[in-house]
């Protein structure tokens, strides 16, 4: 098995996540293909968290928005998230059942993820690869075919025919409107990053995690996978220090289009 170089987080300490954090500051052009890091246990969860955290205290990033917009986006957050799972309570059970029909497997996939100051949460989606997907991505992981940190593949051999209609219209996001009612995540944020992406970022790269991640963010307007990551993590940091209620609106329904014309989805 190609998982050799994989580095299991239960023997990791706090001086291995920094050595594995400054080697990255060498930007790879061609994307990263060899991920250090790929098992998390919730030790290891706990050393990343605060060192985001410690690291992001001495951030110069200036983030935007009142305490007041602050209340009217969450209170937006919960009706909106609401009221989609509501209406779309029968869809998502139908989509539910087709998944699991496919292969008998659970329909919902659950994977740790990062938000603001370093905070660890559960991202659900519908499950759109095989069932060993993530112990199988130590194989595929130099079929990488973005620039940066994050994973994209067009050719995943992870993925199955039905999930990949529902990568293309985003359908397999429609769960992540039950981390937004739970207050995990926001309408309108940075896109929440993995653990494995999150422990090669350089300090700039962690300014991503100054505010509560979303379901989208200005990144997705430009297309989800087309966007360089230095410019995806630029675009986001923007974001960060410029929003504002007036931006949100703007943004959601800049970032439908994009969803309608499936622009970037892979």
């Amino acid at each position: 098995m190609a998982a050799e170089s994989v580095t299991k987080a239960k023997n990791l300490t706090e001086e291995m996540i920094t050595e594995v954090t400054l080697s990255s500051m060498k930007i790879n052009p061609n994307g990263e293909t060899n991920y250090p890091i790929l098992e998390f246990d919730k030790r290891a969860l706990d050393l990343l968290s605060s060192g985001v955290h410690e690291t992001l205290k001495h951030s110069k990033v200036k983030v935007g928005g009142s305490k007041g917009y602050l209340f009217f986006k969450r209170l937006a957050d919960i009706i909106l998230s609401f009221t989609a799972l509501v209406i779309l309570l029968i869809p998502m059970a139908i989509i539910a059942l087709i998944v699991f029909l496919q292969d008998g497997g659970n329909p919902f996939f659950s994977q740790a993820r990062l938000t603001k100051d370093g905070k660890v949460f559960h991202m659900y989606k519908f499950r759109s690869m095989c069932m060993d997907a993530e112990e199988k991505f130590a194989q595929i992981q130099r079929e990488n075919e973005t620039d940066g940190i994050a994973f994209k593949s067009t050719n995943d051999p992870r993925i199955t025919k039905i999930g990949g209609f529902l990568r293309k219209t985003s359908l397999d996001e429609l769960p992540q409107l039950w981390n937004v009612l739970c207050g995990d995540m926001s309408i309108i944020g940075p896109r929440p990053p993995l653990p494995r992406e999150v422990v090669l970022y350089t300090p700039e790269h962690m300014n991503r995690l100054l505010v509560k991640g979303g379901l989208a963010c200005t990144a997705q307007c430009e297309g989800r996978s087309d966007i360089e990551f230095e410019k995806w993590v630029q675009s986001d940091v923007e974001y960060i220090e410029n929003r504002s209620t007036w931006f949100d609106i703007k943004l959601v329904f800049r970032i439908a289009g994009a969803v309608f014309k499936k622009k970037g989805a892979k």
